[in-house]
């Protein structure tokens, strides 16, 4: 069986601690790996180099530190069906949704690719007699990545280009379901020249992960994952005198109104909500179908695409949606299904019927919709975080828009409607973070930036784009004056550019 360790100092490495746990293929239900974890010494040694290797890196010169993406980004693009491959075998995707994902990461590389631009500061001549004032951006040194199962590509790239472009060093903590992606990369990154210590890549649980918030050495924190945890890894965090992003739990809506393209709709949900096995936080979760006759229309169309959903492993070219990562994800997924039954919700499409023929020991669940579902339901509340698809009935737009509102995940969401002046209102209005109008996951592109609000998101800064520069550096700025001959004698107050 494969051993996976660790990744310090451009090299694998085994660390010191004895513990393991097991990788699966989520379409077999088989073990095909054992994963080092990573003890608080570990983390320490890791932590540590990446400290060793700062004052070096954060001296080369952007241009230089640009070269070296420009080079990532090739390799990428070389291995990019190997990467999905590796990716499909642990967390179940299919090769195309894989594809797409490593290219979504690889956005974020590209964008950083101009880090020379990205950090000129600004200058003011002659604030005051004789006075300049300019502003610069520096990194901040050690800086660390939490990550998710559920895109091990994408969402590190999310984090460590724009950290390692603006001069800090990076140790990511990658999911333990599926660490293969973010090792190989670390790999084709040393192999584009990035310097020994630069980029870690340390394997773990929550003692990684508790020794990462509490190092002294570390000075920022970016995450994303479900909002209990985020909030400890904030809350931790920042405790320690470190800067936090936590980007966390989502339910995002999708208001239907009666003037919209039902075709273009129903489209939009089937991919929104059963790609990627809606193991994702931009999954459209939510229907709100404004009208009664809106929402008949909807579920009508609906049903027999998502009967007609194609489950099977990545290895089938035909597959709509792989299995569920794992075991203990499918069973809280079935939870939720049973728990929307009791309540009360009707069960349109159950896909808890799926087989895969010579996978029986996989982790499939076909498509499920709800209708009928009320405010005060499990369903509703609660992100499931699998390929299940709720609906509630709103009676007016205005309805809509508070139940949105008013849910405690701010992370995305989405209208799609002909009417401009609705949609305009939409946007201006809805108290989400991402909003689409008349597109169904409006995850930005790598020049702006993604994030929610309320519960979605802790922290004061959404990540890549330039947001992501922010968050990566520290503002400084610098008043001069240089002799000139101009004499004020001694100052008791503060002075303007409007003194004379």
């Amino acid at each position: 069986m494969k051993v996976i360790q660790h990744w310090v100092d451009n090299k694998h490495w085994a660390g010191s601690s004895s513990r393991s746990t097991d990788v699966y293929n989520p379409a077999l239900g088989a073990k095909t790996a054992s994963l080092a974890l990573a003890s608080a010494s570990d983390i320490d040694h890791a932590v540590q180099r990446a400290a060793h290797a700062f004052p070096a890196w954060a001296d080369t010169p952007p241009a230089k530190r640009a070269a070296i993406m420009f080079k990532f980004r090739e390799l990428i693009m070389k291995h990019i069906d190997e990467l999905a491959q590796l990716l499909s075998s642990e967390h179940g995707k299919t090769i195309p949704d894989a594809k797409g994902e490593v290219a979504r990461g690889l956005e974020v590389v590209e964008f950083v690719c101009g880090i020379p631009h990205l950090l000129k500061g600004e200058f003011s001549d002659q604030v005051a007699n004789a006075v300049d004032c300019h502003s610069l951006r520096q990194p901040l040194g050690v800086v660390a990545g939490i990550t998710p199962f559920n895109f091990p590509a994408m969402v590190p790239m999310w984090m460590y280009p724009v950290a390692i472009a603006c001069g800090n060093t990076f140790v990511l903590k990658p999911s333990e379901r599926d660490p293969s992606v973010p090792m190989r990369l670390a790999e084709l990154f040393a192999e584009a020249g990035l310097p020994a210590g630069v980029f870690n890549v340390v394997n773990g649980d929550k003692e990684a992960v508790d020794a990462l918030l509490d190092h002294p050495e570390v000075q920022a924190i970016s995450f994303v994952g479900s909002t209990a945890i985020g909030h400890y890894i904030y809350s931790r965090g920042t405790a320690s005198g470190k800067r936090v992003q936590a980007l966390c739990g989502a339910k995002n809506h999708l208001v239907v109104m009666p003037d919209a393209d039902m075709d273009q709709v129903t489209d939009a949900l089937i991919g929104s909500a059963y790609g990627s096995a809606g193991e994702r936080c931009m999954a459209i979760s939510v229907a709100v179908p404004v009208g009664d006759d809106t929402a008949d229309r909807l579920i009508e169309r609906l049903t027999p695409r998502i009967q007609a959903l194609k489950v099977a492993p990545c290895t089938d070219p035909k597959s709509d949606m792989g299995p569920i990562v794992s075991r203990q994800s499918l069973d809280r997924i079935l939870g939720y299904i049973s728990e929307g039954e009791k309540m009360g919700a009707r069960l349109v499409v159950d896909g808890r019927s799926v087989k895969v023929a010579g996978h029986e020991q996989g982790y499939f669940l076909g498509g499920c919709l709800f209708d009928r579902v009320t405010p005060d339901m499990s369903i509703y509340k609660e992100e499931i975080f699998g390929p299940v698809l709720v609906t509630l009935r709103a009676g007016s737009y205005e309805e809509a828009l508070q139940l949105m509102n008013s849910h405690e995940y701010g992370n995305g969401g989405a209208i799609f409607t002909r009417d401009g002046d609705t949609a305009r209102d939409f946007t201006r209005r809805v108290k989400i973070g991402m909003v689409g109008v008349n597109v169904p996951i409006p995850v930005p592109v790598a020049y702006h930036s993604f994030g929610g609000w309320k519960r979605s998101l802790f922290g004061d800064h959404h990540i890549h784009g330039m947001e992501g520069v922010r968050f990566n550096t520290r503002l400084k700025t610098v008043t001069s004056r240089w002799p000139s001959g101009i004499k004020d004698g001694a100052v008791f107050n503060f002075k303007s550019g409007h003194d004379v």
